[in-house]
C-alpha cells in the first residue's frame, strides 16, 4: 500500500511540475481509443463524453457559482431540438441542412435567448425558488414538446436526423461512420473543456466563485452579481445545447426525455459523483455513471435502485466525488 501511494505520489508531483504532460497523454490515449476497442464500446464513450460535455456546462452553474438547477435539461433539448428541426428529413422539419456550420451557430443562439429569458426571471429568486422556477420551465418546455406534434413529433420526438457534415461549397466532410462521430464529440469536448477552463480561471470565473461563497459581500463590494449569474447562466445554457444537439445527431433523433427533469437530475448525479467545482470531477462522473448504467442493466433490469444505492454511498462517505478522493489521498501522502 505504502509503495502504491509513494508511486502515486512521485507522478502526482511529475505531472504537477508539467502540467501539458497529462492532457497530451489523454488525448493521445483518446485519439489511439477507437481503433482499440469494440463498436459497443465506441458507442459507449460517444455517450460518455457528450453526457461530459451537459455536466460540466452544469457545473459552471452548480459548482462554480452555487446555482442549483433542475432544469438545466431546458437547454439540452432545446438543442436537440434545434438542431433536429433544421436538418430532419420529416414532413413537420424544416430539411434545410445538417452542415454544422449552420446548425451549431443555430443551436447556440436558440440556447443564449432561452437562458437569458429563463435566467431574467429565475435569477431574481434563490434557493429552492430557484430550483424550482427552472424545474418548471424545463417540465414547461417538456409539455410543449409532447403537445405540439405538428412540430415536435410529440412523444415520438423528431426523428429523420441525418449525421451531420461540415464544409463550405464542394468541400463536405460527412460524419456517416461511428468513428467519426467519436471524433467530433470529442473534438467538441476538448474545445469546450478549453473554453470553459479559460472561463473559470479568469477574473470572470473568480468573480463567479465569490459569488457561490458570499454573494451579499460581493454586492456590498460594487459588483452586479446579477449580470454575472446571467452571464453564467448563457454560457452554461449554449454548451448544454452543443451538447443536447450532439445526441440528436449521433442518435438521428429529438426526443421529449431530453427536456425531462430527469435528464437535469442525470447530469447532477454525475457532478456529484465526479466533484463540482472542477471541470475534471464531470468527465470522471459522467465515465462512472454511464459505465455503471450499462453494466449494471446488463445483471438487473433495477439499474436505476442500484444506482441510487451508489449515489448515496457517494454522498455519505466522498461528499466531494472522485475529485474529493484523489485530493484526500494526496493529503494522506503528505
Amino acid at each position: 500500500m505504502a509503495t502504491l501511494l509513494a508511486r502515486w505520489a512521485s507522478a502526482r508531483v511529475f505531472f504537477a511540475r508539467h502540467p501539458r504532460v497529462l492532457p497530451a497523454l489523454v488525448l493521445i490515449l483518446a485519439i489511439i481509443y477507437p481503433f482499440v476497442v469494440r463498436i459497443f464500446f465506441i458507442s459507449l464513450a460517444i455517450e460518455v463524453l457528450i453526457f461530459a460535455l451537459f455536466a460540466m456546462s452544469l457545473d459552471l452553474l452548480l459548482g462554480y457559482t452555487g446555482l442549483t438547477s433542475f432544469g438545466h435539461a431546458a437547454y439540452f433539448g432545446l438543442g436537440a431540438y434545434t438542431l433536429a428541426y433544421i436538418s430532419s428529413t420529416r414532413d413537420i422539419a424544416l430539411n434545410l441542412t445538417n452542415n454544422l456550420l449552420v446548425t451549431m451557430p443555430a443551436v447556440i443562439i436558440v440556447c443564449a435567448l432561452a437562458a437569458l429569458a429563463i435566467g431574467f426571471l429565475a435569477l431574481r429568486t434563490r434557493g429552492i425558488y430557484y430550483l424550482m422556477v427552472t424545474l418548471a420551465f424545463g417540465q414547461m418546455l417538456h409539455s410543449v414538446a409532447l403537445s405540439f406534434s405538428r412540430v415536435t413529433g410529440g412523444s415520438d420526438g423528431l426523428a429523420g436526423v441525418p449525421r451531420p457534415s461540415i464544409g463550405i461549397g464542394p468541400l463536405v466532410y460527412n460524419f456517416d461512420s461511428r468513428e467519426s462521430i467519436y471524433f467530433l464529440v470529442l473534438a467538441f469536448l476538448v474545445f469546450s473543456f478549453w473554453i470553459l477552463h479559460r472561463i473559470v480561471n479568469s477574473p470572470f470565473g473568480l468573480t463567479l466563485r465569490g459569488i457561490r461563497e458570499n454573494e451579499a459581500r460581493l454586492r456590498a463590494l460594487g459588483y452586479n452579481t446579477f449580470r454575472y449569474k446571467m452571464a453564467a447562466s448563457v454560457v452554461a445554457g449554449i454548451f448544454a445545447g452543443i451538447a443536447g444537439a450532439l445526441l440528436a445527431a449521433y442518435l438521428s433523433i429529438a426526443s421529449p426525455d431530453n427536456l425531462y427533469w430527469t435528464t437535469s437530475g442525470y447530469a447532477m448525479i454525475m457532478l456529484i459523483v465526479g466533484g463540482s467545482g472542477t471541470l475534471t470531477g464531470p468527465i470522471y462522473g459522467a465515465a462512472t455513471v454511464r459505465l455503471l448504467r450499462n453494466f449494471i442493466s446488463t445483471a438487473t433490469d433495477r439499474w436505476e435502485t442500484m444506482l441510487g444505492l451508489v449515489f448515496i454511498l457517494v454522498v455519505i462517505f466522498a461528499p466531494r466525488g472522485i475529485m474529493g478522493l484523489i485530493h484526500r489521498a494526496d493529503k494522506i501522502r503528505e
